[in-house]
């Protein structure tokens, strides 16, 4: 009902419905207070107000024509071409946009832990109004907000060229258009709404970093370059030779055979190079859960050193938990660095596993690592061991902790450690520090 009467009233409207419901109340006793005369000529401005919206009668087709991507908290422009299906001038018009329902499901609901619950009344807890509040700012994907549009002659096009803020990565979803006019005295909007649904995915925030030189150097890498290209193991072709005793008949250049009339066999080398992990923590700390804003610039610091790490010669794996373990790898003929903005959109909190799962899928994948990049939405225990084990095993490691130092945290993680923590609404100022 709100969402209903913001839609359909103006700001003036608003008032005057405020109004009509408060001399309502007021005026029941007609003995004692005159409010019902308010009551009564406020009535009837609302139903002249509603009588003239009730000769809107218009048709229209409208085409949105979205980019690919946008980014969080960044300005998303795009195009709306409206087309007048009626024989009449059309003026006076507004457009809004209206995105996807944002209320959660019942079982979203139920699952969702809002920050700082735990702090809440017992009814506030038991209800989960406020928890419901939360969840639809969560989901809104962003604030939209009314446009003139020009007058179309009868038949005729018009075209605008709006700029929305998506709020926060992931999916951003549309659901239709409004077109609106407001009667003479501007309180209600006769409404015509177009369903057209659209989706733009919107990427996290990214925040300049500054050139680092990794640690670590290049390593042998199972099945070379060619694991981009198929599945099993292979090496880099290197040159022909002639045959041995003991050579596989798959390695026989047959060719060869053909030409020179003895067998040659293809001959490969193993393959060297660099390979970091980019470690991202999606886990509660201490058994608290992390303030959503954390997370997001966790996952935002994530976003940024996947676009500045140089993936044309070396290899960068995505290595995180939520439903699952999930490792992603990009660079020398895998997939591109968008495809690992793409799934960093969709990263959501892990609340179904242990923090231990982070920690094997990380160690597992030692041996073919020069290095680390862990950014971690806390510093305990668990995630100091997990420095220290990557550093037992002579992986030098950088390791960022988005929020604030906890007084008197040993930093040491072993020799190679390199701690940083990056205070949330400054993390492109400590990011610049590095």
């Amino acid at each position: 009902m709100d969402a209903w009467i913001a839609r359909r009233f103006t700001v003036a409207g608003r008032l005057v419905l405020g109004g009509f419901a408060a001399a309502a109340i007021v005026g029941i006793d007609t003995n004692r207070t005159v409010a019902y005369q308010a009551f009564a000529f406020l009535a009837a401005v609302l139903a002249i107000a509603l009588a003239a919206s009730s000769t809107f009668r218009a048709r229209f087709a409208v085409e949105r024509r979205l980019p690919r991507y946008g980014t969080a908290g960044e300005p998303l422009p795009y195009r709306l071409v409206i087309d007048n299906r009626t024989d009449r001038l059309q003026s006076g018009l507004l457009v809004c946009e209206r995105l996807a329902d944002p209320r959660p499901s019942l079982a979203e609901l139920a699952e969702a832990r809002e920050p700082g619950e735990e702090r809440r009344n017992w009814f506030d807890r038991k209800v989960g109004y406020p928890r419901w509040a939360w969840l639809i700012k969560q989901n809104r994907g962003a604030d939209v907000s009314e446009l003139p549009l020009p007058a179309m002659v009868p038949r005729g096009r018009a075209e605008l060229s709006p700029a929305i803020v998506p709020a926060r990565r992931g999916h951003l979803r549309f659901a239709a258009l409004d077109i609106s006019r407001p009667d003479p005295f501007g309180l209600f909007k006769a409404c015509v709404t177009v369903p057209v649904s659209g989706s733009v995915l919107i990427l996290p925030r990214r925040y300049p970093v500054p050139r680092l030189a990794l640690p670590g150097g290049r390593r042998y890498q199972r099945g070379g370059v060619s694991l981009a290209t198929s599945v099993g193991d292979s090496e880099e072709f290197a040159a022909l030779r002639d045959y041995r005793p003991g050579d596989p008949l798959r390695r026989m250049h047959w060719r060869s055979l053909a030409r020179f009339g003895k067998p040659v066999v293809k001959e490969y080398q193993d393959e060297f190079f660099i390979r970091h992990a980019l470690v991202l923590d999606t886990f509660d700390v201490a058994g608290v859960p992390v303030p959503s804003e954390h997370f997001e610039e966790a996952v935002s610091v994530a976003a940024s050193f996947t676009c500045a790490i140089d993936t044309q010669e070396s290899l960068l794996d995505l290595l995180f938990v939520g439903t699952q373990a999930y490792a992603f790898s990009a660079g020398r003929g895998l997939a591109p660095t968008e495809r690992m903005l793409e799934i960093l959109a969709g990263v959501r909190p892990c609340t179904t596993h242990p923090f231990d799962t982070l920690r094997h899928l990380v160690l597992d994948r030692h041996t073919s690592l020069s290095g680390a990049v862990c950014v971690l939405l806390g510093w305990d225990t668990e995630r100091r061991l997990l420095v220290e084990h990557l550093q037992a095993r002579g992986l030098p490691t950088l390791t960022l902790v988005v929020g604030e130092r906890p007084p008197g945290a040993e930093l040491d993680a072993g020799p190679g450690s390199d701690v940083h923590f990056l205070a949330p609404g400054r993390i492109a100022e400590g990011l610049a520090q590095l």
